[in-house]
């Protein structure tokens, strides 16, 4: 029998209430999957994972969520409590101060006997530690899969579904399989948004790995059920601004959500330019909630990504994979606009280049991106 007696451990911040559900517009595919009602754009926050590990307290998240405004233990009946040196007021004081930022809080678990880091999981507790999660004022779950070898993942993750729906509070169900048990063809009915892949490294290879394959099941992604390619690196000082500008761009063109995971506290004016660029996020929030695609590749490692958007434009990502610049070029019909001309903006800096016909080029720098925005011109 496992020990209960761990610390659990805090792990996502929400920078922005989460939508509420518009039934009217859900398409009969929409309507099959788990339907909560939540993140029907990709949730967008802080996680604590890739800058501190489990090394996270009160102090931290107070001072991250003042950050982000500005820019435990089990009991003898088997409930979760906090760490008392941690977290010395407890979990839903803290949560209570989070939320007077205007932001929405957000916790780590595992579906198995214990985390990653051998803190208490949910398995066998799966009701209690949903009542817990609601009552300290919790609006997002991230379930992890460790000490889980001989679970089945649909199952277990459906049982803390279920749990989360009785707990009496919306809250956003993340679910962190790893994708080992493929979850595209399950967890749209089960969570909110789940992982497609192992986790991220900071480097420029890991990102494109993860590209790679969370873009391979672009086709189940919808409001209210994102394919997860795990949290950013942008900040953390692996990559050159370049390459973090190509890793936000390209998850802003999957609909990934947008977890920043550096220290919000300390980050560079490039990181806080990159990380708040309201043209770029719009992209990844677009109320059509489609994940964009690879239209186009050609040697070497030149590629094309677009995202259809609600009012008919594209979200176009010239991206340059390879050591040297190149230029980039994105043919309209390929794009799937259909008029001759188009209007284009470039949205890293943020200017309009005017209209081109049939298709768009730019200079490219060595692992770097260029986003665009390509509306189509219609003539009466």
């Amino acid at each position: 029998m496992h020990s209960r007696l761990a610390k659990p451990v805090l792990a996502a911040l929400l920078i922005a209430p989460l939508a509420a559900s518009d039934p009217g517009r859900a398409s009969p595919a929409a309507r099959a999957t788990l339907d909560n009602g939540l993140a029907r754009t990709p949730p967008m926050g802080w996680n604590s994972w890739n800058h501190f590990g489990c090394n996270v307290s009160e102090q931290l998240i107070k001072e991250t969520a003042d950050a982000i405004v500005a820019s435990g233990m089990r009991d003898a009946a088997g409930a979760l409590v906090a760490d008392s040196t941690r977290f010395p007021h407890g979990i839903k004081t803290l949560a209570d101060y989070v939320h007077a930022k205007g932001l929405g809080f957000g916790i780590y678990t595992d579906a198995g006997t214990n985390t990653c880091q051998r803190r208490p999981g949910t398995y066998g507790h799966e009701d209690q530690d949903a009542r817990s999660f609601a009552a300290w004022g919790v609006d997002y779950v991230k379930e992890d899969w460790c000490h889980a070898e001989h679970l089945d993942a649909p199952t277990q993750y459906a049982k803390f579904r279920d749990a989360l729906a009785k707990a009496g509070r919306p809250i956003v169900f993340s679910i962190c399989e790893w994708g080992s048990n493929q979850p595209w063809e399950w967890a749209p009915q089960i969570g909110n948004l789940w992982r497609t892949t192992g986790d991220i490294q900071d480097k420029w290879s890991s990102m494109l790995s993860l590209l790679d394959v969370s873009s391979q099941h672009a086709s189940v992604a919808h409001p209210g059920a994102w394919n997860d390619p795990d949290m950013l690196e942008v900040g953390n000082g692996g990559m050159t601004d370049d390459e973090y500008r190509a890793h936000f761009s390209l998850w802003a063109i999957m609909a990934a959500p947008l977890m920043a995971g550096n220290d919000v506290r300390a980050m560079s004016t490039a990181t806080r330019d990159i990380l708040t660029n309201p043209e770029v996020i719009a992209v990844d929030q677009d109320s059509l909630g489609v994940q964009g695609m690879l239209v186009r590749e050609g040697p070497p490692a030149l590629q094309v990504w677009a995202k259809p958007l609600k009012d008919g434009a594209r979200a176009v990502a010239l991206l340059n994979r390879g050591d040297t610049s190149a230029t980039v070029t994105a043919r309209f019909d390929r794009l799937g606009i259909r008029t001759d001309s188009a209007a284009v903006r470039d949205l890293w800096t943020r200017a309009d280049r005017g209209a081109f016909k049939r298709e768009y080029g730019a200079t490219v720098p060595s692992h770097g991106v260029v986003l665009l925005r390509i509306a189509p011109i219609r003539t009466p």
